[in-house]
């Protein structure tokens, strides 16, 4: 049985918990992000999902992670303004995780024994928060498998 979702309960940018339960019905696709990586680029490939799927069901949650070569020092605050200006954001950026915090430890149960190697891991949830794929960093957002498989979540 495929992990879930439902039930985990992560932070906002803000400090305030948000249960990934209330986004039951929206295809989610979760990223570890940072900063000073070589795939920080890849934010202009989630913006532009965000922007051709959002009103189809899609939400992005980028959650700023300093574990791999210490690439995300800065504070969510920080985050944010890079984010915004660099790429124009517009998806949630959650308060800053290590890659075993949730939601990653619940994520990474769909491949038991692998956990997040690098920054820009992208897990993609289904509408009943089951994890339905996971795609490595260097599977840049508009990569047309992951791009097929996002719209194959956002079809059912």
């Amino acid at each position: 049985m495929a992990p879930s979702v439902s039930g985990v309960t992560v932070q906002r940018a803000d400090g305030t918990a948000f249960d990934l339960t209330s986004a039951a019905g929206s295809v989610l696709l979760i990223v570890n992000v940072a900063s000073r990586c070589g795939y920080t680029p890849q934010y202009a490939g989630l913006q532009e999902l965000q922007e051709r799927y959002a009103d189809r069901g899609l939400q992005i949650l980028a959650f700023p992670c300093n574990d791999f070569g210490a690439q995300e020092p800065g504070t969510v605050e920080e985050v944010q303004a890079f984010c915004s200006a660099t790429y124009g954001v517009s998806f949630p950026v959650m308060a800053k995780v290590t890659a075993s915090q949730a939601p990653f430890d619940t994520l990474t149960q769909a491949e038991p024994g692998t956990p997040i190697a690098w920054n820009f891991e992208k897990f993609l949830v289904g509408r009943d928060g089951t994890v339905l794929a996971r795609f490595k960093s260097g599977v840049a957002p508009t990569d047309p498998t992951l791009v097929a498989a996002l719209e194959a979540a956002l079809a059912a």
